[in-house]
């Protein structure tokens, strides 16, 4: 089991992303000493974890060097996942099925991060086209795990969730259409909000989509990092269709109501998974909460199937129109084995779409109606412990994706129902990994999970990757 971590004695030290916008505005230290401090840690890690997708360097050094703007993570450097636009740099999805060529502009999302304040280094990697739980691509290899360099880093949003658990930046770029922000939350020991449908902006492709099922978001080492960001994108941009989340700034009075669930409609989860899930029941119980354990994850027989062919109509989608969206350099034997076989699967499926795309839609009614009744939702973020690289390598269809299936048990409900989930880091395996616990809850309840979450944190403080590394 080998650790990796970019902690030290610099500019960043072990500082959350709050903590470090408040030593820059104070001038304890410089916007250009703590964007060189990031390079050299992305430098320091990068050879190991394979977190980087994109280079961009030298504009960041432009940008902290450059007047500050008044924005709260002003100076802060990060990073954006390589699926959103950032102009000036390629927007490769984790394929290398194409030329690479730059963006004209900055995308919706970008625009808005960025408002924030951060100074962005570049792109992290991710699966191709996000679909696999794991990023492990053929040739461009896989996204390591700081706590186990063995391990996967999981995916989507593989190369930010590593680079922030291992203390390259603070917060970077997530985004999560079957629990990539959460994923890679749970298997790198640090907090990742799905937020509601809707809450924050898309992309013009994203907001075509028949089930809305991907969000937008960050990954961080700390509740208030996350929290400070939902309050600060929502002073530029919010959708008036959601109560706002405002300033959460610690726990909440309110004694809620809360569903426990170890499994899924297809398994239940794995006996330390269970167990730990059962001790972070009992934890709430302890802070006043009503626990309720219920047989399983709140879902139909038809959810998973139905997931499976509407995940890959994506693929569909991406593949047979990859000349025209990414130009004629695109290559389609140059796509993983779990695209293509997605992209199969749903092309001998397709009359059944119509139907799957109602059934997805009308979960939103029947969360509607569980959270009558709870106020919450607890239950491991994955069904099993964070897997060895190459256990989820993409490169027989049948055998990964029944592996996908297993592990990702939990996360694709709120996807689909649009509801907000975050997974927190509250317990660790026998070995000393990190695991995620995720709490959801009703649509527009983002606050209330931000409530939850500082007074799990509070209870139950997490393991720091820098303890004995």
């Amino acid at each position: 089991m080998r650790r990796v971590h970019a902690f030290g004695d610099d500019a960043l030290g072990d500082l959350d992303a709050t903590a470090l916008s408040e030593a820059i505005r104070a001038s304890w230290v410089g916007r250009t000493e703590v964007v060189e401090a990031a390079i050299a840690r992305t430098e320091a890690v990068n050879p190991i974890l394979n977190g980087l997708a994109y280079k961009a360097f030298e504009q960041a050094r432009a940008r902290a060097a450059a007047t500050p703007s008044s924005a709260f993570f002003s100076g802060v450097p990060t990073f954006l996942k390589d699926n959103v636009d950032v102009a000036g740099q390629p927007t490769m999805r984790g394929a290398d099925a194409w030329a690479p060529r730059n963006a004209v502009a900055d995308g919706e999302f970008t625009q808005l991060y960025l408002g924030t304040g951060p100074t962005s280094l570049g792109k992290t990697q991710m699966s191709e086209f996000g679909f696999s739980a794991a990023a492990e691509h053929p040739r461009l290899g896989p996204v390591r795990n700081p706590w186990d360099t063995d391990r996967t880093a999981g995916a989507s949003s593989s190369g930010s969730g590593a680079f922030v658990a291992a203390g390259v930046v603070p917060i970077a770029h997530a985004n999560d259409g079957g629990g990539s922000i959460r994923i890679p939350a749970a298997c790198n020991g640090i907090v990742g909000l799905k937020p509601s449908r809707g809450r924050l902006p898309l992309d013009a492709d994203l907001r075509r989509m028949p089930v809305g099922i991907v969000a937008n978001g960050v990954l961080t080492r700390s509740v208030r990092d996350t929290a400070a960001f939902y309050r600060e994108a929502e002073r530029i941009w919010r959708n008036a269709k959601l109560a706002p989340i405002g300033d959460v700034t610690g726990p909440g009075r309110q004694r809620l109501r809360i569903a426990v669930a170890t499994g899924s409609v297809r398994r239940e989860c794995g006996p330390q998974l269970r167990e730990l899930t059962l001790k972070t029941a009992g934890v709430l119980e302890e802070l006043g909460h009503r626990v309720e354990h219920i047989d399983h994850h709140p879902v139909p027989d038809s959810f998973v199937d139905d997931f499976i062919l509407y995940w890959g109509f994506l693929a569909l989608m991406q593949v047979r129109t990859g000349r025209r969206v990414f130009g004629n350099t695109f290559d389609r034997t140059r796509l993983d084995a779990l695209t293509l076989g997605l992209e199969r699967h749903t092309g001998r499926n397709l009359h059944r779409l119509p139907g799957v795309i109602w059934r997805l839609r009308s979960m939103r009614r029947r969360s509607a109606e569980f959270y009558q009744t709870y106020d919450a939702l607890l239950t491991p973020t994955l069904a099993d412990l964070t897997p060895r690289v190459g256990h989820l390598a993409p490169t027989e269809y049948q055998q990964v994706m029944d592996r996908l299936i297993d592990w990702v048990a939990f996360t694709p409900l709120q996807n689909v129902t649009g509801d907000p989930a975050i997974s927190l880091p509250l317990a660790q395996s026998a070995d000393g990994m990190p695991v995620g616990m995720m709490l959801a809850a009703d649509l527009g309840q983002d606050a209330l999970l931000l409530e939850l979450a500082y007074e799990l944190e509070q209870a139950r403080p997490w393991a720091r990757i820098q303890a004995d590394g």
